[in-house]
């Protein structure tokens, strides 16, 4: 099964074992008591967590004193997809592949990659163009995101 990116371990945070745990997912049950979180090779389990700021504070079984803490920063952590029972629900993993059209049924190329931008998450396409997550109009029958961008967004590639 594919994993999925949903955070990364900043820094440790005081000398028991804690960490300081950034989600780059809406999902904060990703840090809920007993969540099971990939680590490169490693499997974390949260025996504990509280909010911090704008991150979280977790303890994870098995991680003692501030060098176990150490050990494990700046590591990317990964989980199983959640199940998603709402289909008007976007997920990364089920945008990846899909082609792009534009309304008119102009096809625009394939997802590569979201990558996160404060103003809107942006299509990566293997073509080259980034698409406002936000001008994503629908994902039709056949499983393509149907776009309605401004016109000559997709012009200025083909300037080049």
């Amino acid at each position: 099964m594919t994993l999925l990116e949903v955070g990364r371990i900043d820094k440790p945070h005081g000398v028991r074992g804690d960490v300081v745990v950034s989600l780059i997912t809406t999902e904060t049950s990703r840090v809920a008591v007993g969540s099971v979180l990939r680590a490169g090779d490693r499997d974390l389990v949260v025996a504990a967590s509280r909010p911090h700021q704008h991150r979280f504070v977790v303890t994870f079984e098995g991680v003692h004193g501030r060098e176990g803490a150490e050990a494990i920063a700046g590591r990317v952590l990964r989980a199983e997809p959640l199940d998603d029972d709402d289909p008007a629900d976007l997920w990364v993993h089920h945008l990846i592949g899909s082609a792009v059209i534009e309304p008119d049924g102009t096809e625009r190329g394939m997802v590569e990659a979201v990558q996160d931008n404060p103003a809107s998450d942006l299509l990566v396409l293997d073509t080259g163009a980034l698409v406002p997550l936000r001008f994503l109009v629908e994902r039709d029958a056949l499983g393509r995101l149907v776009v309605d961008v401004p016109a000559g967004l997709f012009e200025l590639l083909d300037d080049d």
